[in-house]
């Protein structure tokens, strides 16, 4: 069985990975882009995305060949369903499957006869199968490997990357049968032009994706504590790393704030499956307790230079700027950097945070903080300055920049790594 070219593609889930995914396939399929949310139906449809994945043209050359909908009615002609909703996890750390539960009990609702359904929510190894396919039968009455089909292509989106867009990303796809699998292969095989890799199982292709972000997030937390460790011992870390990285087989990181869907959230399911099968990941939970802990330090170091210089703590006015979880990008969801700004209230400091990335007139999904304009044009004088995102805005700015609304002489906090001579640097 391979592809059919009449096959009608309903994305579910029209954020930053399912938008960037719909556009994709629509250029040679029929697709329905589905959501939830009514604002965003309305946006897409008026040709504007707010994530900024996708720009008002790449909307344009597809206007006509896909539509969006919030309408259950809409998807049901369609006979392939990916889904791309989102999968948190909960104050205690724990996975939240309401998105994907909720999500398969309505395509459930309209699933027939050879359907497949195709996950790219990031999850622990056996979810797909052992959560997401018995709410699909429930609901539609129908029997799994018999009636209906089961497909997982891990989601690779890269939130702000321009370069590295969903096409030009290797895709990992499986199947839950033999047959299936070949063919889930062979439809994202027709729109991915960096080629796919076939997983023998829907487990392994779930697996992969986990650790992606899990090796990732045990990697920064090394480069973390590492910069504890000789910021503790008064040496400069980045040129620690310059100097280590000479060596051909180093691998170059560099110490932050680890937020975000994806590697601050993912390690999270695998820990759970572990100790459900009663395996304890120190390693992985102690790299999450680390990465977690990196907000709370910037806050007490800028204290303690700001103590140094004389600076008076309580009521003193703090400027962070950046407060998303990458540069050059919109997104918010678990963002450290508000780690930050609640230690640093809880030293009696006012802070004010400016990031031109975010709309400041949208409702605080992820954020609940004000965020004020362009601090540069005004005339209030801060007692610290904290570069928490390194968006391109930022890059470019000069010392005297930030010393003409610096109280005093100017202490500056650098978390990027991109200011010259700041007064502390990660």
């Amino acid at each position: 069985m391979g592809i059919i070219m009449q096959d009608k593609i309903a994305i579910i889930g029209l954020g930053y990975v399912g938008l960037p995914l719909a556009h994709a396939f629509a250029k040679k399929y029929e697709v329905i882009g589905f959501d939830i949310n009514q604002s965003r139906i309305d946006e897409l449809n008026g040709g504007y995305d707010r994530t900024l994945e996708l720009s008002n043209a790449q909307l344009a050359e597809v206007k006509g060949k896909m539509l969006f909908s919030i309408t259950l009615e809409d998807i049901a002609s369609c006979n392939i369903y990916i889904v791309t909703v989102p999968t948190p996890i909960d104050a205690s750390n724990r996975p939240d499957l309401t998105p994907l539960i909720k999500s398969s009990q309505m395509i459930g609702k309209v699933l027939k006869k050879d359907d497949i359904v195709i996950y790219e929510s990031t999850v622990y190894p056996g979810v797909t199968e052992e959560v997401c396919v018995p709410e699909l039968e429930k609901a539609s009455g129908l029997v799994f490997n018999k009636d209906f089909f089961a497909g997982y292509s891990p989601e690779r989106i890269n939130p702000g990357d321009k370069e590295h867009t969903v096409t030009k990303i290797l895709k990992v796809t499986a199947g839950s049968t033999p047959e299936i699998a070949k063919r889930v292969d062979a439809l994202y095989a027709s729109v991915i032009d960096a080629g796919t890799h076939l997983a023998s199982s829907i487990k392994v292709a779930e697996a992969s994706k986990v650790i992606e972000n899990t090796q990732r997030d045990v990697n920064i937390a090394l480069i973390n504590e590492l910069a504890l460790i000789f910021d503790t011992m008064g040496i400069d870390t980045n040129e620690v790393i310059e100097a280590a990285s000479t060596k051909w087989n180093f691998i170059k990181l560099s110490p932050g704030l680890v937020g975000g869907h994806c590697i601050g959230v993912d390690p999270y399911y695998l820990t759970y499956k572990a100790e459900e099968m009663g395996y304890k990941p120190n390693l992985i939970l102690g790299a999450r307790q680390i990465n977690n802990g990196m907000g709370k330090y910037i806050a007490e170091q800028t204290i303690k230079e700001m103590i140094k210089h004389d600076k008076k703590i309580k009521d003193a006015n703090i400027l962070v700027l950046g407060v998303t979880f990458k540069e050059d990008c919109p997104d918010m969801r678990n963002t450290k950097v508000v780690d930050i700004i609640e230690e640093l209230k809880v030293y009696g400091c006012a802070v004010d945070v400016y990031d031109p990335w975010v709309d400041r007139d949208e409702p605080k999904q992820h954020y609940n903080h004000g965020l004020i304009a362009n601090p540069f044009t005004a005339d209030k004088k801060y007692d610290s300055i904290i570069l928490a995102v390194a968006h391109h805005q930022f890059k470019s700015l000069q010392r005297n920049e930030y010393e003409q609304i610096s109280t005093a002489e100017a202490v500056l906090i650098d978390v990027k790594g991109i200011i010259e001579n700041p007064t502390w640097r990660l």
